[in-house]
């Protein structure tokens, strides 16, 4: 059974060329653009910052391009918000959700609309939505009770409640379990089959290749290849997703054998409150001395094995062995690393957490983080300012200063270039190779692949939350944390 567009509305053509998007040095869409025919489903690929979620954000009004062109039906638009997408007949539902969890389903879906809300024919609509669509949902139901896969159910039911004839889909099924996953994919097919158009945004080989019409792969913000399913075979798209790779390995040998083991996972699987298997059966060992780098596509269990080894999650069955402390930075510095309006002595005095005991020794903690400053290169007025005042990348020295000092036997690392600058980049990779060469284990993940093989010792992919192994080479781990077969 195929599921129109609500309303009956066509899915127009939708075009965008040309475009092109910086953040401030970064060029994060290089003459881009893509074409979405009616009636279909169109995949677009990429790894982690190819550009594929900018460029959507782009088409659905979330983003201003610095040039280029968008266009329905052949007639030049401009989308100056989200909101004017919307009455063109586009939707977007994000990796991310936007939902108010305190709210209803009824409540969710009506958000954004006109005049005065009416409960009853906010839940009527849901019903209407459900029943032409297959998404049911309770209206009356509390988003923040709701499983992951409902959620993302009410995201889908709230653009379809605008009329809209362009779905994008952000990562639709990087957090759900396996079955969800395949009805999601099913609705997406049926939904296109109905007159309707999806853009599929995906890390997913298989989902892409199980669902669409047309695939379009971006690397480094430009438009390597699109084309109709037909003309694409696995391999092709692979090699399209990572490009010309060198020859042999790539990483940086340390300066002397590893030592004894310091972390290590056995049999170790991890579900969330959802109950959603996110790293499963893993067994890997860190030893003294070493960097071992992990590489993978986002979703693919990464951040939950991180903290598995850093101690902030722990296993839901199998064994984790770490010492008694383990240095970790995190990805989002903001969010979980520092505190952005307390002085640099303060979040210097974050280490160890909920360890220390007695009076605070201020003057002590004082001449610390003004010792750490000058030795670890952070750039700030002194150890009264907040952390505000900081650049992105001193912030980022500040974290990796207070994690390393003193040395820990282990250290956990999440993306730490993280928007940061050449320089900056420069100066926190280095010192992941100084606390190696010291003997410390350091787990290194970075979204960039070629950072995590000029610094690791030793690489492992993941893939669907396991470790797959793979060669030190560029072509291996890229096909490893694809899951294509060597």
């Amino acid at each position: 059974m195929s599921v129109a567009p609500p309303g009956g509305r066509r899915a127009p053509t939708l075009a965008l060329t040309g475009i092109l998007k910086r953040f401030g040095p970064t060029l994060a869409l290089d003459d881009a653009g893509v074409v979405i025919r009616p009636g279909t489903v169109h995949a677009l690929l990429g790894e982690n910052g190819a550009g594929k979620s900018t460029l959507m954000r782009i088409a659905f009004g979330l983003l201003a391009p610095d040039a280029g062109t968008i266009t329905l039906d052949g007639r030049p638009v401009h989308f100056a918000s989200a909101a004017a997408a919307l009455a063109a007949g586009l939707g977007m539902v994000q990796q991310h959700f936007s939902l108010v969890p305190a709210m209803t389903v009824a409540e969710n879906v009506a958000l954004g609309g006109r005049g005065r809300f009416d409960a009853a024919r906010a839940a009527a609509v849901v019903r209407r939505i459900g029943e032409a669509t297959g998404l049911g949902l309770d209206p009356g139901a509390r988003v923040g009770e709701l499983a992951v896969h409902a959620q993302q159910r009410v995201e889908i039911v709230k653009a379809l409640a605008r009329d809209a004839a362009v779905l994008i889909l952000d990562e639709p099924t990087a957090v759900l379990a396996p079955a969800e996953a395949h009805e999601v994919l099913g609705w997406v097919r049926r939904f296109a089959e109905g007159g309707g158009s999806i853009v599929l945004i995906t890390h997913k080989l298989a989902d892409a290749l199980a669902v669409a019409d047309d695939l379009t792969v971006l690397r480094r913000g430009r438009v390597v290849r699109s084309a109709q399913r037909a003309t694409w075979s696995h391999d092709a798209l692979v090699a399209a997703m990572l490009g010309e790779v060198p020859e042999g390995p790539a990483v940086a040998p340390s300066v002397r054998p590893p030592g004894d083991e310091v972390l290590a996972l056995e049999g170790v699987t991890y579900a969330d409150a959802r109950g959603v298997v996110r790293v499963e059966d893993v067994s890997a060992s860190v030893r003294a001395g070493e960097v071992v780098g992990i590489a993978a596509v986002e979703g693919s269990g990464q951040h939950e094995l991180l903290r598995l080894l850093a101690g902030r999650l722990a296993p839901t069955r199998g064994l984790v062995r770490r010492p008694a402390t383990v240095g970790f930075v995190p990805e989002d510095r903001h969010r979980d690393a520092i505190l952005l309006d307390a002085p640099l002595r303060e979040n210097v005095a974050l280490r160890g957490l909920g360890a220390a005991r007695g009076r605070m020794p201020w003057e002590a903690l004082r001449a610390r983080t003004r010792e750490l400053m000058a030795r670890f290169d952070v750039r700030g007025p002194g150890p009264e300012a907040p952390a505000r005042a900081l650049s992105g990348g001193n912030q980022q020295k500040l974290v990796l200063a207070r994690e390393l000092d003193p040395p820990p036997p282990a250290l956990v690392v999440e993306n730490p270039t993280r928007g940061l600058d050449l320089r900056a980049t420069d100066a926190v990779l280095g010192r992941l190779r100084e606390a190696r060469d010291q003997g410390l284990a350091v787990v290194f993940y970075s979204s960039d692949i070629d950072e995590v093989l000029a610094v690791s010792d030793r690489v492992l992919a993941m893939h669907d939350g396991r470790l797959v192994a793979s060669d030190a080479t560029r072509e291996s781990v890229g096909r490893a944390m694809l899951g294509a077969t060597p």
